[in-house]
């Protein structure tokens, strides 16, 4: 059973800097697209930023030149890099990754989230 771990999240004052990760284990043969999304109270949980294995990236328009997702392939671990962070950033913030198991077939999973808040 693969399972997705975040961290790094926490409370913030509005201008500070956040790091999330997010490391898979378990019997994975590879990883393909890793995502970070976030889900606010009372809305519906929406893409953050996601990563392909070869490195291209795709980020909301609410945090491009903000956030920053990277992937460590080899350690099977992907990052947030929160920059500028305001009070509407405030969310629970959850990875998934789609992968390959080890005899070929395809699975998806998803973190159990973190918190963070971005508040004075």
């Amino acid at each position: 059973q693969v399972q997705l771990v975040e961290s790094g999240g926490g409370l913030v004052q509005p201008g500070g800097s956040l790091r999330l990760s997010c490391a898979a284990s378990g019997s994975i043969r590879s990883i393909s697209t890793m995502g970070w999304y976030r889900q606010g109270p009372g809305k519906e949980r929406e893409l953050v930023a996601d990563i392909t294995s070869g490195g291209s990236t795709n980020y909301a328009d609410s945090v491009k030149g903000r956030f920053t997702i990277s992937r460590d392939n080899r350690a099977n671990t992907m990052y947030l890099q929160m920059n500028s962070l305001k009070p509407e950033d405030t969310s629970v913030y959850y990875c998934d990754a789609e992968y390959v198991l080890p005899l070929g077939s395809t699975s998806y999973s998803w973190g159990q989230g973190t918190q963070v808040t971005v508040s004075s």
